[in-house]
């Protein structure tokens, strides 16, 4: 592909075959739209409703539960099969509610492009639909314009545009008509305008050199299209769980069965046990608990500005490890300001900021200012009333800050402009790098002028005073005051700061030389400041172990200042993009470390900030990556989580984004990860009390199976206790608040299972603990003679309250007995009252009892399902006090 922006403008016409002054020809044109087509963004496949209904079926543990259904059905347990089937449905339907999520991107990104395009076709000016242009059209340029297509730049009169949502730089580009060297960033490349982008001022025409897929925006938006989605580390893990759980229950459902038929029971018998061993091990609740535990982290998130698109996102970001973090917006408030003034004559900078600047202003800052808001092509609105905000402006976001400076010090330029009304203009000009208005004052004319400290300081010839007086030998300044005024451009620039210099003469003719015999009358610096809440968050992140990395389109000097003002790193080195090497090389293994070592990343391009997180990933580390405009869209969706900005945000970022920030503050990030980690820790704790309470099933029918006595469970009172009753406790741990000091650990290794070694020794003892509880009292009522039905009621009583006590022996052993996060949690009492209502009518509702196949029991029976179901309460609370004297925490020892 042809780089245009390395040749000539003639060289670009005669490749187009084009006239600037004509335009294509209408014959010209629609066969240049048979070759090339639209000029359009291609559209990304949307997922299939079909699809995603399908995939909620591929879930292992709804395998398990199918399978089970259709033995079900084979031995005619019709009310059984549909129990389960009725779980299966269940599941699926909440999955595909939540996880139905269109591909939007592309179509964001085609909406950028539907506007009109002034253009020169057979010699005359006509508006088109942007779709229309072709290779060769020449486009008309004026401020306000949208840019529809990349054009190599014919002719720029002070043409400037805001480029932020495509290459992240937060100040108006400048605009020529001369070509650049071949490797000059996108940011750059100024002999170039860019599909997406705004002119925000001046005037041009370009010659179209790309359209549609073909532009720098069709690059981006097919890197969106292609960039894979991650699993998310939560994903991941119930995966695994989901395949061990497979495996363990075939394993002893098989065994069980096979052994029972070995051993001369019946066939059909044995049969029954494995979907009964298999009901029992599936925990039939896990799916809907999980995605009911990530909704209420999301609507908790919600209620703190951060919107969630993706469930799963909400747990990703708890596990965060790396976070890539815009500056423009993010780490910053996105709006420049005048922080700085250097005047003649002072050796410190005059602070400016906000409203802390000098009550009096200098007479010398007065003046600067008057010039900063006579030489400005920007506008301030009416503000409305004292609210003590700045009124919102349009214009350059330079020139609007400086009449915020100049009407804070009480000079509005249209009062200004009354009294010395603008006589004429010369527009900024990327050669000489300056501007000048002239203004009629005392018969003769002000000349106000602005630009690149360098450019100012190459013309001026004096330095004001306060007095008034020149300073410098025969008219010129001397050596040694330049030198001085040099080291002060470069100590502004040092700190971050954009620097703008300004110098004023007085002149009998409006036609005169504005660049002559100037007297300099000082330097601003102006700032887009960082966020203040953002300093503290950066520290929250340290403290939990969370890398904070700023990858940014602005100039290297301008990131490492802000990096230093939040407090990312002391005297950070900003490595511009075009120094990064070629990542993916494995013979850069080496380089790849001394990145990974660096906190702020500069001029980089949407392949590199790809590049960036994939480096980072291969590592092991979880990246979450934040951004707002077109060109972060490729890198918010291959980051673990991406994470928009809603405020300002481009359409393209927002759709995605797993995470958008409503209020664009990076503490708002903090928060989020707060609530993941608090997330992953109750999913851990309800996953425990499921599993524990389904072993104890398993182990009880098991155990039962092969020695040849009763089941002290049906299969669909198994059911009955897991989809039901089950749920609601589990739900209850699921949503309950952040444990304290929970951001003062380090991040999870992403490879860490769900449950640990120590989780599934715990898992197994409190398991076994309800089995040989609830079989004692089972056994102890055939002992008595009480009968099958009556012995079978008590086994299944005593699971189902065994189990809603266990939900106490999930708090932390380092908690005390009765303050604990368990007991503070009012949705466990709540859980606690339904459960006892579902366990009473299974007992004695007409009807419910019949179907569970529960009978009436004296008061001999009810007392053993007291005490089978209070054993495990009691003993678990004696052995988490002996764990608390022994220095372990958590639901299992730390010690693990």
């Amino acid at each position: 592909m042809t780089k245009h922006h390395v040749r000539s403008v003639e060289e670009t016409l005669e490749d187009l075959s084009v006239d600037p002054e004509r335009g294509l020809g209408e014959a010209e044109v629609r066969q240049r739209r048979g070759e090339h087509g639209r000029n359009r963004l291609g559209e990304a496949e949307r997922v299939s409703p079909w699809k995603i209904l399908a995939d909620q079926f591929r879930n292992l543990v709804i395998g398990i539960l199918a399978v089970a259904a259709i033995v079900s059905f084979a031995m005619g347990e019709i009310v059984q099969m549909a129990a389960i089937l009725a779980a299966i449905v269940i599941n699926a339907a909440i999955g595909f509610f939540t996880e139905w999520k269109a591909v939007r991107s592309m179509e964001a990104l085609r909406s950028l492009g539907a506007v009109q395009a002034r253009v020169t076709r057979d010699g005359s000016s006509m508006t088109v639909d942007s779709e229309d242009l072709v290779p060769g059209d020449v486009v008309l340029l004026d401020a306000g314009d949208v840019v529809t297509a990349d054009l190599r730049l014919v002719e720029a009169n002070g043409l400037t545009c805001d480029e932020s949502s495509l290459t992240g730089e937060s100040v108006p580009v400048t605009k020529t008509t001369e070509p650049v060297e071949e490797e000059t960033p996108l940011a750059e490349r100024t002999s170039m305008a860019f599909k997406g982008t705004a002119v925000t001022g001046g005037s041009g025409a370009g010659v179209v050199v790309a359209i549609g897929m073909q532009t720098e925006l069709g690059g981006i938006a097919r890197m969106t299209s292609e960039a894979s989605e991650e699993v998310t580390p939560l994903e991941k893990r119930l995966d695994r769980l989901a395949r061990n759980l497979v495996v363990v229950t075939l394993i002893v459902a098989t065994a069980v069965a096979a052994l029972g038929w070995l051993g001369g029971k019946d066939l059909v018998s044995m049969l029954e046990t494995a979907v009964a061993l298999a009901v029992a091990a599936v925990p039939e609740g896990l799916p809907i608990v999980a995605t009911v535990a990530l909704a209420r982290g999301m609507w908790r998130m919600a209620r703190r500005n951060a919107l969630v698109e993706r469930l799963a996102a909400v747990e990703t970001l708890g596990s965060t490890s790396v976070i890539f973090a815009d500056k423009t917006g993010t780490l910053t408030q996105n709006r420049m300001r005048v922080a700085r003034l250097a005047l003649p004559g002072q050796d410190e900078e005059l602070h400016w900021e906000g409203d802390a600047h000098p009550e009096a202003p200098p007479p010398l800052a007065c003046r600067l200012l008057e010039v900063a808001a006579l030489c400005n092509n920007a506008e301030l609105e009416q503000a409305d009333g004292d609210n003590g905000e700045h009124p919102a402006g349009t214009g350059d976001p330079m020139e609007i800050a400086l009449l915020h400076a100049a009407a804070a010090a009480g000079l509005a330029r249209d009062r200004l402009l009354d009294d010395q009304p603008e006589e004429r203009e010369e527009s900024f000009d990327a050669d000489t790098k300056m501007m000048a208005t002239f203004h009629a004052r005392g018969g003769g004319f002000r000349i106000a002028v602005k630009g690149a400290p360098e450019a100012v300081l190459d013309v001026v010839t004096q330095v004001a005073t306060e007095e008034g007086e020149r300073e410098g030998e025969a008219g010129a300044l001397s050596d040694a005051a330049r030198k001085d005024w040099e080291a002060r451009i470069e100590t502004l620039a040092a700190k971050g700061y954009r620097v703008l210099a300004f110098a004023e003469r007085q002149s009998d003719s409006a036609e005169a030389d504005p660049y002559e015999g100037l007297t300099l009358l000082g330097l601003v610096g102006l700032e887009d400041p960082p966020r203040d809440d953002v300093p503290d968050a950066i520290e929250r992140c340290r403290r939990a172990g969370i890398r904070v990395i700023m990858v940014t389109g602005d100039q290297p000097v301008t990131a490492a200042a802000i990096a230093e003002q939040v407090g990312l790193a002391e005297k950070p080195k900003a490595i511009v993009g075009r120094d990064l090497p070629k990542l993916g090389d494995g013979a850069q293994a080496d380089a790849h470390d001394g990145l990974r070592d660096n906190h702020v990343f500069a001029r980089v391009s949407p392949e590199q900030k790809l590049d960036l997180i994939r480096l980072w990933q291969e590592a092991g580390a979880v990246v979450a990556m934040t951004g707002d405009g077109v060109n972060d869209a490729p890198a918010l969706k291959k980051a673990d989580v991406g994470i928009a900005m809603g405020k300002r945000g481009t359409d393209v970022a927002r759709e995605a984004a797993d995470i958008v920030l409503k209020d664009d503050a990076f503490p708002t990030i903090v928060m989020a990860i707060e609530q993941g980690r608090t997330i992953f820790e109750n999913i851990r704790r309800f996953i425990i009390y499921l599993l524990s309470g389904n072993l104890g099933q398993v182990l009880a029918v098991g155990l039962c199976a092969v020695a040849g006595a009763p089941l002290p469970l049906l299969p669909l009172q198994i059911l009955y206790i897991n989809l039901v009753l089950d749920v609601f406790p589990a739900l209850a741990l699921g949503v309950g608040e952040s444990p304290e000091g929970i951001m003062d650990r380090k991040p999870r290794d992403p490879k860490e299972p769900v449950l640990t070694q120590g989780h599934w020794t715990a898992t197994a003892l409190w398991g076994a603990l309800i089995a040989a509880s609830v079989m004692t009292v089972f056994f102890v009522a055939l002992a008595q003679d009480m009968g099958q039905d009556a012995a079978v009621t008590i086994g299944f009583l005593s699971f189902a309250l065994a189990r809603l006590w266990h939900v106490f022996n999930m708090r932390d052993a380092g908690s005390g007995l009765f303050a604990n996060e368990v007991v503070r949690n009012r949705w466990v009492w709540y859980a606690i009252g339904i459960c006892l209502v579902l366990t009473a009518a299974a007992a004695w509702l007409p009807g419910m009892s019949t179907l569970l196949e529960v009978v009436p029991l004296d008061f001999f029976g009810w007392m053993l399902v007291l005490s089978g179901s209070l054993a495990p309460l009691l003993i678990g609370q004696a052995a988490l006090g002996l764990w608390r004297r022994s220095g372990c925490g958590e639901t299992t020892c730390k010690k693990e």
